[in-house]
Protein backbone atom coordinates (compact mmCIF):
# COMPACT_ATOMS: atom_id res chain seq x y z
CA UNK A 1 0.00 0.00 0.00
CA UNK A 2 2.75 2.55 0.41
CA UNK A 3 4.63 1.86 -2.52
CA UNK A 4 0.98 2.29 -4.08
CA UNK A 5 0.37 5.37 -2.63
CA UNK A 6 3.77 6.62 -3.29
CA UNK A 7 3.39 6.12 -7.02
CA UNK A 8 0.29 7.47 -7.19
CA UNK A 9 1.52 11.13 -5.33
CA UNK A 10 4.59 10.98 -7.22
CA UNK A 11 2.68 10.46 -10.47
CA UNK A 12 -0.18 13.57 -9.47
CA UNK A 13 -0.69 16.29 -12.17
CA UNK A 14 -1.21 19.58 -11.45
CA UNK A 15 -5.14 20.79 -10.38
CA UNK A 16 -7.41 20.96 -13.23
CA UNK A 17 -8.72 24.54 -12.71
CA UNK A 18 -11.80 24.67 -14.84
CA UNK A 19 -13.38 27.89 -14.07
CA UNK A 20 -10.23 30.45 -13.10
CA UNK A 21 -12.32 33.07 -12.13
CA UNK A 22 -14.33 31.26 -9.60
CA UNK A 23 -12.89 31.11 -6.22
CA UNK A 24 -13.89 27.61 -4.17
CA UNK A 25 -13.62 27.10 -0.69
CA UNK A 26 -13.80 23.79 1.32
CA UNK A 27 -15.64 23.97 4.63
CA UNK A 28 -16.13 21.08 7.04
CA UNK A 29 -19.43 21.67 7.76
CA UNK A 30 -22.63 23.57 6.42
CA UNK A 31 -23.69 26.90 7.27
CA UNK A 32 -26.77 27.05 9.52
CA UNK A 33 -28.64 30.01 9.21
CA UNK A 34 -27.59 33.69 7.22
CA UNK A 35 -29.16 36.86 8.88
CA UNK A 36 -26.03 38.11 10.61
CA UNK A 37 -27.96 38.27 13.75
CA UNK A 38 -28.27 34.54 13.95
CA UNK A 39 -25.00 33.39 12.01
CA UNK A 40 -23.39 32.16 15.23
CA UNK A 41 -21.29 28.90 13.59
CA UNK A 42 -17.96 29.25 11.91
CA UNK A 43 -19.95 28.94 8.76
CA UNK A 44 -22.41 30.86 8.70
CA UNK A 45 -20.78 33.47 9.64
CA UNK A 46 -18.06 33.54 6.85
CA UNK A 47 -20.88 33.04 4.30
CA UNK A 48 -22.75 36.02 6.07
CA UNK A 49 -19.55 38.18 5.84
CA UNK A 50 -19.50 38.36 2.22
CA UNK A 51 -23.37 38.65 1.75
CA UNK A 52 -23.68 41.99 4.56
CA UNK A 53 -21.89 44.96 5.22
CA UNK A 54 -22.05 46.79 8.64
CA UNK A 55 -21.46 50.25 9.20
CA UNK A 56 -18.04 50.01 10.35
CA UNK A 57 -15.25 47.15 9.85
CA UNK A 58 -11.53 46.54 10.52
CA UNK A 59 -8.62 47.28 8.19
CA UNK A 60 -5.57 45.61 7.65
CA UNK A 61 -4.26 47.02 10.90
CA UNK A 62 -6.89 46.31 13.10
CA UNK A 63 -7.85 50.02 12.90
CA UNK A 64 -11.64 50.69 12.49
CA UNK A 65 -12.61 52.14 9.46
CA UNK A 66 -16.05 53.30 7.96
CA UNK A 67 -17.74 50.08 5.90
CA UNK A 68 -21.93 51.75 5.26
CA UNK A 69 -20.79 54.80 7.28
CA UNK A 70 -18.91 56.58 5.14
CA UNK A 71 -17.29 58.81 8.37
CA UNK A 72 -18.51 59.50 11.78
CA UNK A 73 -18.73 61.95 14.34
CA UNK A 74 -18.31 61.21 18.63
CA UNK A 75 -19.57 63.89 20.56
CA UNK A 76 -20.33 64.38 24.24
CA UNK A 77 -17.78 62.17 25.73
CA UNK A 78 -18.57 59.16 23.83
CA UNK A 79 -21.95 59.17 24.69
CA UNK A 80 -22.94 60.37 21.48
CA UNK A 81 -21.99 59.21 17.99
CA UNK A 82 -23.38 60.82 14.67
CA UNK A 83 -23.21 58.22 11.87
CA UNK A 84 -23.43 59.61 8.12
CA UNK A 85 -24.02 56.76 5.03
CA UNK A 86 -23.10 56.24 2.18
CA UNK A 87 -24.92 57.69 -0.41
CA UNK A 88 -25.91 55.53 -3.30
CA UNK A 89 -25.35 51.81 -1.71
CA UNK A 90 -27.97 49.28 -3.69
CA UNK A 91 -29.39 46.15 -1.93
CA UNK A 92 -29.23 43.54 -3.94
CA UNK A 93 -32.34 43.92 -5.25
CA UNK A 94 -31.97 47.16 -5.93
CA UNK A 95 -33.54 49.20 -3.19
CA UNK A 96 -31.35 51.82 -1.84
CA UNK A 97 -29.90 51.19 1.58
CA UNK A 98 -30.85 54.24 4.00
CA UNK A 99 -31.03 54.81 7.71
CA UNK A 100 -34.65 53.37 8.07
CA UNK A 101 -32.11 49.80 7.51
CA UNK A 102 -30.09 51.15 10.30
CA UNK A 103 -33.10 51.44 12.56
CA UNK A 104 -34.45 48.47 11.83
CA UNK A 105 -31.41 46.44 12.49
CA UNK A 106 -30.55 47.65 15.92
CA UNK A 107 -34.71 47.60 16.89
CA UNK A 108 -34.56 43.85 16.03
CA UNK A 109 -31.39 42.85 17.22
CA UNK A 110 -32.40 44.53 20.54
CA UNK A 111 -36.02 42.83 20.59
CA UNK A 112 -36.67 40.28 23.32
CA UNK A 113 -38.19 38.41 21.67
CA UNK A 114 -35.53 37.62 19.09
CA UNK A 115 -33.36 34.44 19.71
CA UNK A 116 -30.04 36.26 18.87
CA UNK A 117 -27.01 35.53 20.58
CA UNK A 118 -25.68 39.30 19.39
CA UNK A 119 -28.88 40.72 22.02
CA UNK A 120 -26.41 43.13 24.15
CA UNK A 121 -23.96 43.93 21.16
CA UNK A 122 -24.90 47.11 20.89
CA UNK A 123 -24.75 47.80 24.52
CA UNK A 124 -26.26 50.63 26.93
CA UNK A 125 -27.84 52.49 23.85
CA UNK A 126 -30.26 54.74 25.23
CA UNK A 127 -31.99 55.73 21.56
CA UNK A 128 -31.14 55.29 18.09
CA UNK A 129 -32.91 58.10 15.48
CA UNK A 130 -32.66 58.76 11.83
CA UNK A 131 -31.74 62.53 11.94
CA UNK A 132 -32.13 62.13 8.02
CA UNK A 133 -32.15 59.53 4.99
CA UNK A 134 -28.07 59.28 5.77
CA UNK A 135 -27.84 60.10 9.28
CA UNK A 136 -27.82 58.37 11.84
CA UNK A 137 -27.63 59.61 15.63
CA UNK A 138 -26.65 56.98 18.46
CA UNK A 139 -27.15 58.08 21.99
CA UNK A 140 -25.92 55.31 25.25
CA UNK A 141 -26.75 55.77 28.46
CA UNK A 142 -23.45 55.40 29.52
CA UNK A 143 -19.82 55.44 28.05
CA UNK A 144 -19.31 51.81 25.83
CA UNK A 145 -15.57 51.30 24.82
CA UNK A 146 -16.75 48.86 21.87
CA UNK A 147 -19.22 51.18 20.31
CA UNK A 148 -17.88 51.61 17.35
CA UNK A 149 -16.72 47.85 16.75
CA UNK A 150 -20.98 47.02 17.55
CA UNK A 151 -22.20 48.70 14.37
CA UNK A 152 -19.77 45.97 12.77
CA UNK A 153 -22.91 43.73 12.48
CA UNK A 154 -24.53 43.31 9.41
CA UNK A 155 -26.80 45.46 8.52
CA UNK A 156 -30.82 43.96 7.87
CA UNK A 157 -32.79 45.21 4.68
CA UNK A 158 -36.36 47.07 6.53
CA UNK A 159 -38.25 46.43 3.21
CA UNK A 160 -38.09 42.72 3.21
CA UNK A 161 -38.40 41.96 6.72
CA UNK A 162 -39.86 44.55 8.44
CA UNK A 163 -43.27 42.71 10.11
CA UNK A 164 -42.05 39.48 8.63
CA UNK A 165 -40.76 36.04 10.79
CA UNK A 166 -37.14 36.65 10.41
CA UNK A 167 -36.14 33.24 11.92
CA UNK A 168 -37.66 31.60 8.53
CA UNK A 169 -35.60 29.68 6.60
CA UNK A 170 -37.03 31.79 3.73
CA UNK A 171 -34.63 34.62 4.75
CA UNK A 172 -31.76 32.96 6.28
CA UNK A 173 -31.35 30.66 3.15
CA UNK A 174 -32.10 33.59 0.33
CA UNK A 175 -31.11 36.50 2.07
CA UNK A 176 -30.73 39.96 0.14
CA UNK A 177 -27.57 42.35 1.47
CA UNK A 178 -25.52 45.12 0.68
CA UNK A 179 -22.31 43.10 0.70
CA UNK A 180 -20.08 42.41 -2.58
CA UNK A 181 -21.79 39.05 -3.16
CA UNK A 182 -25.26 37.83 -3.59
CA UNK A 183 -26.22 34.39 -3.05
CA UNK A 184 -26.85 32.20 -5.99
CA UNK A 185 -27.40 28.53 -4.99
CA UNK A 186 -27.61 26.57 -1.52
CA UNK A 187 -27.89 23.25 -1.47
CA UNK A 188 -27.72 21.56 1.71
CA UNK A 189 -24.79 19.56 2.95
CA UNK A 190 -23.28 20.27 -0.46
CA UNK A 191 -22.32 23.80 -1.43
CA UNK A 192 -23.06 27.64 -1.13
CA UNK A 193 -23.51 29.56 -4.32
CA UNK A 194 -22.49 33.21 -4.24
CA UNK A 195 -21.86 35.42 -7.28
CA UNK A 196 -20.65 39.03 -7.61
CA UNK A 197 -22.91 41.58 -7.15
CA UNK A 198 -22.16 43.88 -9.44
CA UNK A 199 -23.29 47.26 -8.30
CA UNK A 200 -21.51 47.03 -5.28
CA UNK A 201 -20.13 50.18 -3.50
CA UNK A 202 -16.91 49.73 -3.71
CA UNK A 203 -16.37 47.69 -6.82
CA UNK A 204 -17.46 44.60 -8.44
CA UNK A 205 -15.74 42.14 -7.32
CA UNK A 206 -12.78 40.23 -9.83
CA UNK A 207 -13.50 37.17 -8.85
CA UNK A 208 -16.98 36.29 -10.25
CA UNK A 209 -18.04 33.77 -7.72
CA UNK A 210 -17.36 32.05 -4.65
CA UNK A 211 -18.67 28.72 -3.57
CA UNK A 212 -17.87 27.08 -0.28
CA UNK A 213 -18.35 22.87 -0.88
CA UNK A 214 -19.02 21.37 2.16
CA UNK A 215 -16.78 18.33 2.71
CA UNK A 216 -16.68 17.03 6.31
CA UNK A 217 -13.40 15.03 6.14
CA UNK A 218 -10.13 16.77 6.28
CA UNK A 219 -8.04 14.02 4.00
CA UNK A 220 -10.85 14.00 1.05
CA UNK A 221 -10.60 17.63 0.89
CA UNK A 222 -7.02 17.96 0.61
CA UNK A 223 -7.77 15.64 -2.52
CA UNK A 224 -9.99 17.78 -3.36
CA UNK A 225 -7.49 20.45 -3.32
CA UNK A 226 -4.20 18.73 -5.35
CA UNK A 227 -7.39 17.73 -7.94
CA UNK A 228 -8.74 20.87 -8.60
CA UNK A 229 -12.26 20.68 -6.86
CA UNK A 230 -11.15 23.50 -4.13
CA UNK A 231 -8.92 26.36 -4.81
CA UNK A 232 -8.42 26.92 -0.56
CA UNK A 233 -8.78 25.20 2.67
CA UNK A 234 -7.26 25.18 6.34
CA UNK A 235 -4.74 22.87 6.37
CA UNK A 236 -4.21 20.25 9.41
CA UNK A 237 -0.40 20.44 10.61
CA UNK A 238 0.49 17.14 9.38
CA UNK A 239 -1.29 18.62 5.48
CA UNK A 240 0.84 21.84 6.26
CA UNK A 241 4.37 20.01 7.01
CA UNK A 242 4.55 17.10 5.34
CA UNK A 243 2.25 16.80 2.35
CA UNK A 244 2.85 20.13 1.79
CA UNK A 245 6.33 20.42 1.09
CA UNK A 246 6.57 18.46 -2.17
CA UNK A 247 7.61 20.76 -5.49
CA UNK A 248 4.13 20.01 -7.38
CA UNK A 249 2.52 21.11 -4.52
CA UNK A 250 4.34 23.83 -3.83
CA UNK A 251 4.86 25.05 -7.90
CA UNK A 252 0.70 25.20 -7.38
CA UNK A 253 0.02 26.75 -4.50
CA UNK A 254 0.78 29.10 -1.62
CA UNK A 255 0.64 28.27 1.75
CA UNK A 256 0.18 30.96 4.93
CA UNK A 257 1.06 30.72 8.56
CA UNK A 258 0.04 32.91 11.28
CA UNK A 259 -1.55 32.81 14.94
CA UNK A 260 -5.62 32.26 14.85
CA UNK A 261 -6.95 34.87 16.75
CA UNK A 262 -8.56 32.49 18.92
CA UNK A 263 -8.09 29.12 21.00
CA UNK A 264 -9.31 25.71 21.99
CA UNK A 265 -10.20 24.46 24.56
CA UNK A 266 -12.06 21.72 26.89
CA UNK A 267 -15.34 23.01 28.24
CA UNK A 268 -17.67 21.70 31.14
CA UNK A 269 -21.03 22.04 31.78
CA UNK A 270 -21.53 23.68 35.18
CA UNK A 271 -24.27 22.47 35.86
CA UNK A 272 -23.63 18.95 35.72
CA UNK A 273 -22.94 18.23 39.23
CA UNK A 274 -19.52 16.24 38.17
CA UNK A 275 -18.14 20.00 37.94
CA UNK A 276 -19.82 22.51 39.78
CA UNK A 277 -16.52 22.28 42.00
CA UNK A 278 -13.60 24.28 40.99
CA UNK A 279 -11.21 22.52 42.09
CA UNK A 280 -12.33 19.12 40.06
CA UNK A 281 -11.74 21.13 36.76
CA UNK A 282 -8.28 22.40 38.29
CA UNK A 283 -7.45 18.47 38.82
CA UNK A 284 -8.54 17.61 35.25
CA UNK A 285 -6.51 20.56 33.98
CA UNK A 286 -3.30 19.75 35.95
CA UNK A 287 -3.45 16.37 34.27
CA UNK A 288 -3.46 17.30 30.83
CA UNK A 289 0.09 17.97 29.29
CA UNK A 290 -0.85 20.87 26.75
CA UNK A 291 2.50 20.54 25.05
CA UNK A 292 1.63 16.89 24.42
CA UNK A 293 -1.05 17.56 22.38
CA UNK A 294 0.65 21.05 20.39
CA UNK A 295 3.64 18.59 19.21
CA UNK A 296 1.48 15.48 19.12
CA UNK A 297 -1.69 17.03 17.21
CA UNK A 298 -0.10 20.49 15.94
CA UNK A 299 2.92 19.09 15.39
CA UNK A 300 4.27 22.70 17.00
CA UNK A 301 1.83 25.16 15.06
CA UNK A 302 0.29 26.39 18.19
CA UNK A 303 1.06 27.79 21.42
CA UNK A 304 -0.33 27.22 24.99
CA UNK A 305 -3.79 28.83 25.72
CA UNK A 306 -3.78 30.42 29.75
CA UNK A 307 -6.94 31.89 29.61
CA UNK A 308 -9.75 34.03 27.37
CA UNK A 309 -7.30 36.04 25.22
CA UNK A 310 -4.95 34.79 22.54
CA UNK A 311 -0.87 36.34 22.85
CA UNK A 312 -1.89 38.49 20.09
CA UNK A 313 -4.87 40.22 21.82
CA UNK A 314 -3.68 43.90 23.80
CA UNK A 315 -6.00 42.40 26.26
CA UNK A 316 -3.52 39.47 27.22
CA UNK A 317 -2.39 38.85 30.36
CA UNK A 318 1.68 37.83 30.27
CA UNK A 319 1.67 37.56 34.16
CA UNK A 320 -1.03 34.49 33.76
CA UNK A 321 1.30 31.45 34.34
CA UNK A 322 -0.13 28.02 32.74
CA UNK A 323 -1.47 25.34 34.56
CA UNK A 324 1.34 22.93 35.27
CA UNK A 325 1.13 19.42 34.22
CA UNK A 326 1.28 17.45 37.28
CA UNK A 327 -0.49 13.98 37.35
CA UNK A 328 -0.01 13.96 41.29
CA UNK A 329 -1.15 17.36 42.13
CA UNK A 330 -4.17 16.05 40.02
CA UNK A 331 -4.60 13.10 41.89
CA UNK A 332 -4.25 14.95 45.59
CA UNK A 333 -6.78 17.35 44.57
CA UNK A 334 -9.65 14.20 43.95
CA UNK A 335 -8.63 12.09 46.73
CA UNK A 336 -9.03 15.28 48.82
CA UNK A 337 -12.26 15.18 47.50
CA UNK A 338 -12.92 11.64 48.49
CA UNK A 339 -11.94 9.57 44.93
CA UNK A 340 -10.28 6.96 45.27
CA UNK A 341 -9.41 4.26 43.14
CA UNK A 342 -11.00 0.96 42.63
CA UNK A 343 -9.31 -2.09 42.00
CA UNK A 344 -9.94 -1.45 37.80
CA UNK A 345 -7.40 1.73 38.12
CA UNK A 346 -10.80 4.20 37.87
CA UNK A 347 -11.49 6.82 40.20
CA UNK A 348 -14.63 5.98 42.59
CA UNK A 349 -16.77 8.19 45.19
CA UNK A 350 -20.45 6.78 46.47
CA UNK A 351 -19.68 3.40 44.66
CA UNK A 352 -20.04 6.12 40.94
CA UNK A 353 -16.81 5.96 38.74
CA UNK A 354 -15.26 9.39 37.65
CA UNK A 355 -16.87 8.79 33.85
CA UNK A 356 -18.00 11.77 31.74
CA UNK A 357 -18.19 12.47 27.54
CA UNK A 358 -16.68 14.77 25.79
CA UNK A 359 -18.18 15.97 22.68
CA UNK A 360 -16.13 16.73 19.34
CA UNK A 361 -17.59 18.14 15.60
CA UNK A 362 -16.90 15.55 13.06
CA UNK A 363 -14.15 16.47 10.27
CA UNK A 364 -12.58 18.66 13.17
CA UNK A 365 -9.02 16.31 13.16
CA UNK A 366 -7.20 18.25 15.83
CA UNK A 367 -10.05 17.94 18.20
CA UNK A 368 -10.62 14.72 17.60
CA UNK A 369 -7.04 13.36 18.33
CA UNK A 370 -6.56 16.05 21.47
CA UNK A 371 -9.54 14.34 22.91
CA UNK A 372 -7.83 11.43 22.11
CA UNK A 373 -4.62 12.22 24.01
CA UNK A 374 -6.67 13.72 26.81
CA UNK A 375 -8.71 10.60 27.64
CA UNK A 376 -4.97 8.82 27.83
CA UNK A 377 -3.78 11.08 29.88
CA UNK A 378 -6.94 11.60 32.28
CA UNK A 379 -6.63 7.30 32.33
CA UNK A 380 -3.49 7.73 34.10
CA UNK A 381 -5.01 9.64 37.00
CA UNK A 382 -8.36 7.01 37.15
CA UNK A 383 -10.65 9.25 35.01
CA UNK A 384 -12.72 7.80 32.30
CA UNK A 385 -13.52 9.87 29.14
CA UNK A 386 -15.21 8.82 26.88
CA UNK A 387 -15.28 10.81 23.33
CA UNK A 388 -18.46 10.98 21.27
CA UNK A 389 -18.51 12.78 17.54
CA UNK A 390 -21.19 14.59 16.28
CA UNK A 391 -22.49 16.46 12.85
CA UNK A 392 -21.35 19.86 13.51
CA UNK A 393 -24.91 20.79 13.21
CA UNK A 394 -26.76 17.92 14.95
CA UNK A 395 -23.73 18.82 17.73
CA UNK A 396 -24.89 22.61 18.67
CA UNK A 397 -28.74 22.27 18.01
CA UNK A 398 -29.45 19.17 20.24
CA UNK A 399 -26.65 19.38 22.64
CA UNK A 400 -24.80 22.51 23.27
CA UNK A 401 -27.94 24.80 22.89
CA UNK A 402 -30.21 22.13 24.85
CA UNK A 403 -27.04 21.65 27.48
CA UNK A 404 -27.26 17.98 27.16
CA UNK A 405 -24.03 17.98 27.12
CA UNK A 406 -21.02 17.28 30.27
CA UNK A 407 -18.10 18.73 28.21
CA UNK A 408 -16.96 19.63 24.49
CA UNK A 409 -13.80 20.28 22.88
CA UNK A 410 -14.71 23.44 20.95
CA UNK A 411 -12.91 26.65 20.19
CA UNK A 412 -13.32 30.36 19.71
CA UNK A 413 -12.75 32.91 16.92
CA UNK A 414 -12.76 36.20 18.50
CA UNK A 415 -13.36 39.75 18.06
CA UNK A 416 -10.23 42.31 17.80
CA UNK A 417 -12.16 44.12 20.85
CA UNK A 418 -11.28 42.30 24.32
CA UNK A 419 -15.04 42.60 25.11
CA UNK A 420 -16.19 39.46 26.32
CA UNK A 421 -19.81 40.44 27.47
CA UNK A 422 -21.62 37.68 25.56
CA UNK A 423 -19.30 34.48 26.11
CA UNK A 424 -19.44 35.07 30.18
CA UNK A 425 -21.71 36.66 31.66
CA UNK A 426 -24.24 35.37 33.29
CA UNK A 427 -27.01 36.95 31.93
CA UNK A 428 -25.79 35.31 28.52
CA UNK A 429 -26.68 31.58 29.03
CA UNK A 430 -30.18 30.94 27.51
CA UNK A 431 -30.45 28.90 24.84
CA UNK A 432 -28.74 29.52 22.01
CA UNK A 433 -26.57 32.17 23.39
CA UNK A 434 -22.82 31.47 24.30
CA UNK A 435 -22.64 31.15 27.73
CA UNK A 436 -23.59 27.63 27.13
CA UNK A 437 -21.15 26.10 30.15
CA UNK A 438 -23.67 28.25 32.59
CA UNK A 439 -20.83 29.69 34.27
CA UNK A 440 -21.41 32.49 37.09
CA UNK A 441 -18.78 34.77 38.67
CA UNK A 442 -20.04 38.00 40.18
CA UNK A 443 -16.79 39.82 40.24
CA UNK A 444 -16.37 38.90 37.04
CA UNK A 445 -19.47 39.86 35.78
CA UNK A 446 -18.90 43.25 37.19
CA UNK A 447 -15.66 43.70 35.56
CA UNK A 448 -17.32 42.91 31.86
CA UNK A 449 -19.65 45.29 32.34
CA UNK A 450 -16.56 48.18 33.43
CA UNK A 451 -14.57 47.00 30.73
CA UNK A 452 -17.61 47.78 28.68
CA UNK A 453 -18.07 51.11 29.99
CA UNK A 454 -14.25 52.03 29.87
CA UNK A 455 -12.54 54.32 27.10
CA UNK A 456 -9.33 54.65 28.32
CA UNK A 457 -7.57 51.27 26.89
CA UNK A 458 -4.68 51.51 29.76
CA UNK A 459 -7.59 51.48 32.40
CA UNK A 460 -9.25 49.01 30.10
CA UNK A 461 -6.18 46.74 29.98
CA UNK A 462 -6.17 46.24 33.80
CA UNK A 463 -9.70 45.33 34.23
CA UNK A 464 -9.22 42.27 31.09
CA UNK A 465 -5.66 41.54 32.93
CA UNK A 466 -8.33 40.54 35.91
CA UNK A 467 -10.96 38.62 34.17
CA UNK A 468 -7.88 36.58 32.59
CA UNK A 469 -6.30 36.03 36.35
CA UNK A 470 -9.95 34.85 37.79
CA UNK A 471 -10.65 32.22 34.74
CA UNK A 472 -7.39 30.97 34.89
CA UNK A 473 -7.75 30.18 38.82
CA UNK A 474 -11.18 28.92 38.56
CA UNK A 475 -11.07 27.14 34.98
CA UNK A 476 -14.26 26.92 33.61
CA UNK A 477 -12.67 25.66 30.75
CA UNK A 478 -9.34 24.10 30.31
CA UNK A 479 -7.61 26.37 27.94
CA UNK A 480 -5.21 24.31 25.46
CA UNK A 481 -4.04 25.46 23.03
CA UNK A 482 -3.89 28.93 20.43
CA UNK A 483 -3.45 27.06 16.92
CA UNK A 484 -1.31 28.46 13.62
CA UNK A 485 -3.71 29.24 11.05
CA UNK A 486 -2.09 27.01 8.04
CA UNK A 487 -4.68 28.11 4.52
CA UNK A 488 -3.73 27.34 1.68
CA UNK A 489 -4.52 28.94 -2.10
CA UNK A 490 -4.32 28.52 -5.51
CA UNK A 491 -1.15 30.25 -7.05
CA UNK A 492 -3.62 31.89 -9.80
CA UNK A 493 -5.20 34.10 -7.09
CA UNK A 494 -2.82 37.45 -7.47
CA UNK A 495 -3.21 40.76 -5.20
CA UNK A 496 -3.23 38.75 -2.18
CA UNK A 497 -1.88 41.27 0.72
CA UNK A 498 -0.73 39.23 4.35
CA UNK A 499 -1.80 41.46 6.98
CA UNK A 500 -1.67 41.75 11.07
CA UNK A 501 -5.77 40.63 10.32
CA UNK A 502 -5.02 37.92 8.27
CA UNK A 503 -5.37 37.94 4.07
CA UNK A 504 -8.82 38.07 3.06
CA UNK A 505 -9.32 41.75 4.01
CA UNK A 506 -9.22 43.01 0.36
CA UNK A 507 -10.50 39.94 -1.32
CA UNK A 508 -12.55 41.87 -3.84
CA UNK A 509 -9.30 42.86 -5.57
CA UNK A 510 -8.22 39.81 -5.28
CA UNK A 511 -7.86 38.87 -9.57
CA UNK A 512 -6.85 36.02 -12.03
CA UNK A 513 -4.30 36.45 -14.75
CA UNK A 514 -5.87 36.14 -18.31
CA UNK A 515 -2.46 34.22 -19.20
CA UNK A 516 -2.03 31.16 -17.15
CA UNK A 517 1.78 31.88 -17.92
CA UNK A 518 1.85 34.35 -15.14
CA UNK A 519 -0.47 32.42 -12.44
CA UNK A 520 2.88 30.61 -11.34
CA UNK A 521 5.09 33.00 -11.09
Amino acid sequence: MFFFIFFLSSCAKEPQVKYPETITIGFLSDARRLLPLFASDSASAEISGHIFNGLTKYDKNINIVGELADSWEIKNNGLEIIFHLRKGVKWHDGVEFTSEDVLFTYKTVTNPNTPTPYGSIYGPVDKVEALDKYTVAVTYKEPYAPALESWGMGILPKHLLDGKDITSSEFNRNPIGTGPYKIKEWVTGQKIVLEAFNEYYEKKPNISKFIARIIPDPATMFLELKFGGIDYMGLTPSQYKLQGETETFKRHFNKFKYPSFGYTYLGYNHLHPLFADKRVRQAITHAINKQDIISGVLLGFGSPCTGPFPPESWAYNPEVKDYEYNPEKSYKILNDLGWYKDKDGFLKKDGKVFSFTVLINQGNEARIKTAQIIKEQLKKIGIQMNIKVLEWQAMLNEFIHKRRFEAVIMGWALSRDPDIFDIWHSSKTKEGEFNFISYKNKEVDELLVKGRKTFNKEERKKIYHRIHEILAEEQPYTFLYVPDALPVLHKRFKGIEKAPIGIWHNFIYWYVPKNRVEWYN
